[in-house]
This record gives structure tokens, C-alpha cells and sequence, in this order.
């Protein structure tokens, strides 16, 4: 489990395929604290360390992974946001994220709003895929508060530490982008469905 509140950006150094699995070999400053077998959310997708040293950590996605993230669209020297799981009895600064990629949404339009900036996604919508102004939303991994929402798009207001320390600097119109919708309505549109 995570909060959304990414620790640092690590930098894809080497992307190996295995089969119909692919590896990813990415540095950064906290992969020498993590431990193998540890799950680290990448882009808001959870991966598990299999190998790390002094300097980076391999991860493996597996094929299911890689058809339902944005996993298959890095390229070498790409940022990635990075965060480690919570400590239960830390501060929740975020809010609940399981680093289990609900679908990929795409920018379709960024905004300078003198000193910040607004960013607007769209994505496919179905029943559980649900956002509400003022709720949560895991975006890449990191977890922002919905600006607007609409059934299929939603806007979100970046402020300048979130974007100079996470990959939404790297964001143009068109990229896609993980998303994880909070898990409370992911929960109560199921119920909905199910008993109404």
C-alpha cells in the first residue's frame, strides 16, 4: 500500500525483454535502500526488486502489467516516479493507493496558471472508473486532489514542488498516463452495482 507522495525520480537505464515479460533497470538515489523481494511503486505501477546495488534496482513487469500501464512506453533515460510502501504507522500524507493501475488515461490539455499549472485527462470510463471534484486521484503515482470532473475526463492543478520533483515536467499533450482511482469509490460503485 502507498500514499501517492513520490520520494524520488529514478532514470531508466536499460529495458530488457524476457519473453513476454520485460525488465527494467532504473537508478536512483533510495535504490541502494531498497531490499530485494520489496514492492516499489514505478509511475504508480507496484513492482517487486529483484536485483539492486549502489546505484539502481531491476524490476520485472509481466505482460498483464505491461498491456494495462504505460510501462511499454519508456524508453532509456526516461523519468520515472518512484515511492517505497507506507510504514503503517507513519502519517498517510496521500491518500490510499495500491499501485494497481486501473487504466491508462492521456493529457489533452495543460494550462499555465501563472505560477502553477492545470492539466486535463481523459480516459476510458466505465462504472468504477469514477472521479468527484475535490476527491482523489493516483496519477503516475502520484496522488492529487480532482479539480474537475466529467464522466469520462477530469482536470487536475499541479503546484510548482510537484512539478519540478515528479515526471509531470516531462508531460506533453497526447502521453499517457497511469491512473488509479481512489479505492473508496472503486469500492462504492461495485456495491452500487451490485445491490441496487
Amino acid at each position: 500500500m502507498f500514499t501517492g507522495i513520490v520520494e524520488n525520480l529514478g532514470r531508466v537505464e536499460a529495458i530488457e525483454k524476457k519473453g513476454s515479460n520485460t525488465d527494467f533497470v532504473i537508478s536512483s538515489p533510495i535504490s541502494k535502500e531498497f531490499k530485494i523481494d520489496q514492492s516499489i511503486m514505478h509511475n504508480g505501477a507496484c513492482l517487486t526488486v529483484v536485483e539492486k546495488d549502489d546505484h539502481s534496482h531491476r524490476v520485472t513487469a509481466i505482460n498483464e502489467t505491461l498491456i494495462k500501464t504505460n510501462l511499454n512506453d519508456l524508453r532509456i533515460n526516461d523519468s520515472v516516479n518512484l515511492e517505497r510502501s507506507m510504514i503503517m504507522n507513519g502519517r498517510l500524507d496521500g491518500h490510499i493507493v495500491q499501485g494497481h493501475v486501473d487504466t491508462i488515461g492521456e493529457v489533452t490539455k495543460i494550462l499555465g496558471e501563472d505560477g502553477s499549472w492545470r492539466f486535463f485527462i481523459k480516459y476510458e470510463a466505465n462504472q468504477e472508473r469514477i472521479t468527484v471534484p475535490k476527491g482523489s486521484i493516483c496519477v503516475n503515482g502520484v496522488s492529487l486532489t480532482v479539480v474537475d470532473s466529467d464522466k469520462d475526463s477530469f482536470s487536475v492543478a499541479i503546484i510548482p514542488f510537484t512539478y519540478e520533483h515528479t515526471t509531470f515536467k516531462d508531460l506533453k499533450i497526447g502521453t499517457r498516463i497511469n491512473l488509479e482511482f481512489d479505492i473508496l469509490g472503486k469500492y462504492f460503485a461495485r456495491y452500487m452495482e451490485l445491490y441496487s
